[in-house]
This record gives C-alpha cells, sequence and structure tokens, in this order.
C-alpha cells in the first residue's frame, strides 16, 4: 500500500460516512430539516443508516396532538417516491446493488432507520469466515441458534 492510501478500516469509515451525509442531504432537500444525527453500520450485505432527530414541525405538532398514523403514512408515502434516490446513495458510496430496501420511523425516541440489502458479492457465502463484521445469529422455530447464521436442520 503506498502512503496515499487509506487503510481498508479508513476507506470503510469514508464509505459508511458517505452514506450517512447522502441520506441526511435527501432527508434535508426533501423534507426541509434533515435529522440531527446519521450513523450507518455495514454488516455482510446489509447497510443500516439511524437517524435521530428528523421530525419537521409539521410532523411533531402532528404526533403532539396524537396523530402518530398521519406522520408514518406520509413518511412511507416519501419513502415509496423517493426509494430510487435512496438507493442511489448507497450503491454509489458502496459500488453494489441494493436488492431491497425497508425504512421505518420511531416516534419516542426520534428515529427514522433506513436498511438496504446489498446484492451478494461473487462467492460471499464460503467466505463469511473472513468477513469483517460480527457473526451473525439464526434461530428456527425451535429455538436452536447458530452463530454462523446458519440454522440446525
Amino acid at each position: 500500500m503506498s502512503p496515499h492510501e487509506g487503510s481498508p478500516r479508513t476507506a470503510r469509515g469514508e464509505t459508511l460516512a458517505q452514506i450517512s451525509t447522502g441520506l441526511v442531504q435527501l432527508h434535508s432537500r426533501y423534507y426541509g430539516k434533515g435529522p440531527t444525527k446519521a450513523k450507518t453500520h455495514l454488516v455482510d450485505d446489509t447497510v443500516v443508516s439511524i437517524l435521530r432527530g428528523g421530525f419537521t414541525r409539521v410532523e411533531r405538532t402532528l404526533l403532539d396532538t396524537g396523530e402518530v398514523d398521519s406522520v408514518y403514512q406520509m413518511r412511507r408515502s416519501f419513502q415509496q417516491a423517493m426509494e430510487d434516490e435512496f438507493r442511489r446513495v448507497v450503491e454509489e458510496a458502496t459500488g453494489r446493488k441494493v436488492i431491497a430496501y425497508m425504512s421505518s420511523i420511531h416516534v419516542d425516541p426520534d428515529l427514522a432507520v433506513e436498511l438496504f440489502v446489498l446484492e451478494p458479492l461473487a462467492g460471499s457465502e464460503d467466505s463469511d469466515s473472513a468477513s469483517n463484521s460480527e457473526p451473525a445469529a439464526s434461530v428456527d422455530g425451535n429455538a436452536h441458534a447458530s452463530v454462523d447464521g446458519n440454522v440446525p436442520a
């Protein structure tokens, strides 16, 4: 590695920061107010961004008067309309295709979660042990857990 290249850890951190920044900018541009904090995590083929403090004054007023469902519905409609933009942020940062996108909000505390599933890398099923993330745990209906993500038969 040349002295001008960053470490893989630095590159990963820059990718995650790029995603957080891009999502905050989308919220700011289209809502007129963005989240006050954002943190993005990458675990295997999953990107999870947690956005804090992003409700607009109108949404906060609706929430304070008990109109929670109205805010949920508006946010769901917005996410559906903007799905391509949200996917583009993650695809440009990671260089990988997003195959699924989900979004949800939580009222108290004020949180939004954006979840993206990336197309698996070639041979990634065989390279789980080489992953930089923590092992996944899976549980089947009989409550058997496996730390490698495989459910026992």
